[in-house]
């Protein structure tokens, strides 16, 4: 129990800006071990940005809120997935070959292909999120638009993290942030990631079975990228799973909406 612990509290402090006990490092071992949980920091950062949500919406508007909810799950993370979103949209906006779209991925500047992205990200989290609330008017609505929050963070993390399962890392040196977690991995791994992932997911799809479904457009859109990733640098990076969470959050909240009102 005590090596769990110190497993999910290395998950934590690599993931999330949250202090924990002194005695956690980035030990490579526990980094590996850690994907387990990584989901389950979707748990923790869906429910604090929705904690947010909640206390704004009491004397501000639904969209307000929305932001300010979309201000604290970057805050938690540190930008740490949106940081590697801009990455991958200037590598690979701008490279042409292996070698150039990892250097460019590298540098700490970010250019006009992932200035771009993000403010395009962002809106679309912004307006799809805003609907996707608005759709919970029952009495339950407070424990739906709760489940909404937890199932988008655990669900995209899901996504992103199984890539590590089917594909290797791109890099030959210790350059990108993934590299201590792009060893092998034994079944616990995998059976966590996706025990945490669809927890939610499932939660949600009992009050609207429908809502089941938006797990097909999520893991093809995490098929598709991967494969371009594949095809363009032999595999991914630690900036690739953070662009692959940030867009299959967002597929996520378009299939919610989708399914919700066409289905």
């Amino acid at each position: 129990m005590k090596k769990e612990l110190h497993i999910f509290f290395t998950c934590l402090m690599f993931y999330t800006r949250i202090p924990c006990p002194k005695n956690i490092d980035h030990n490579p071992e526990y980094l590996n071990k850690a994907t387990r949980y990584f989901p389950f920091i979707g748990w923790i950062v869906g429910s604090i940005s929705f904690l947010t949500f909640y206390l704004f919406s009491f004397f501000l508007s639904t969209e307000t809120a929305v932001i300010f909810a979309i201000i604290t799950s970057v805050l938690t993370t540190g930008a740490f997935h949106e940081d590697g979103f801009a990455d991958v949209c200037d590598g690979f906006g701008g490279g042409w070959t292996k070698e150039k779209i990892l250097i460019i991925m590298k540098d700490s500047a970010i250019g006009a292909y992932g200035a771009i992205g993000l403010v395009l990200l962002f809106l679309l989290k912004f307006k799809l999120l805003s609907e996707g609330i608005l759709l919970f008017t029952t009495d339950n609505a407070h424990l739906l638009i709760f489940l909404l929050f937890i199932s988008a963070h655990s669900l995209s993390r899901l996504a992103a993290i199984s890539i590590i399962f089917t594909h290797k890392y791109s890099r030959d040196d210790a350059s990108s942030k993934s590299k201590p977690i792009a060893n092998k991995h034994s079944w616990k791994e995998v059976f966590g990631a996706f025990f945490f992932g669809l927890i939610p997911l499932l939660a949600l799809a009992f009050f609207q079975y429908k809502i089941l479904f938006a797990i097909i457009p999520v893991f093809l859109t995490r098929y598709f990228l991967a494969r371009y990733f594949q095809k363009w640098i032999d595999g991914y990076t630690g900036d690739c799973l953070g662009a692959t969470q940030q867009v299959c959050e967002v597929i996520y909240y378009l299939s919610i909406l989708f399914l919700w009102k066409f289905i």
